[in-house]
């Protein structure tokens, strides 16, 4: 099983669930509007594998999902809050990061995406701090070209368009 959190309108949730229908998908996001296009989506693609669940993901992780029972969490462009006096308001951090090692099984995976440079460098930061997750990246830089599996997201193409780079990187659950 595998989460998504913060999916804007569902696109790339859609493609992503399309192309893997062996792979239940709970879908997290607080927007409404977004909300009603995944729904739409799903039902005009027939998909049986999405479970869409509206509220705090933080919330949803701590209070619904039991230890260990996710293979995966998807997290591609969250709110950078690119100002100083925001930051703190960022989802990722390292109480989020041990949370979600905590709702990882051994060998699931963390795989986080933005193109905001500092925002990029705060959650390789994060994710080197937790003893449970390690870094896949085998470069200097801790980030891994995007995955041929993870589609272009509308945000990506925003943010490519202003000449912003993309950062991806992929965690693993190790203990």
């Amino acid at each position: 099983m595998a989460m998504e959190i913060g999916f804007g309108k569902g696109a790339t949730t859609l493609e992503m669930a399309i192309a893997r229908p062996d792979v239940d998908l709970i879908a997290v996001d607080v927007h409404r509007p977004g909300i009603a296009a995944l729904l739409k989506g799903i039902i005009d693609h027939s998909l049986t594998n999405v479970r869409v669940a509206h509220g705090d993901a933080v919330e949803i992780l701590s209070r619904q999902i039991a230890p260990g029972a996710l293979d995966e969490v998807r997290v591609f462009f969250p709110d950078p809050w690119p100002k100083v006096h925001h930051h703190r308001r960022r989802l990722v951090n390292a109480e989020f990061a041990a949370l979600v090692a905590s709702r990882l099984r051994i060998g699931g995976r963390l795989h986080l995406a933005t193109d905001w440079e500092h925002y990029a460098q705060q959650m390789r930061t994060v994710i080197a701090a937790e003893p449970s997750l390690d870094n896949i990246a085998d470069t200097p830089e801790g980030f891994v070209p995007r995955p041929a599996h993870r589609p272009v997201t509308r945000f990506e193409e925003i943010g490519m368009a202003k000449g912003h780079e993309v950062f991806d990187l992929v965690a693993v659950r190790v203990e």
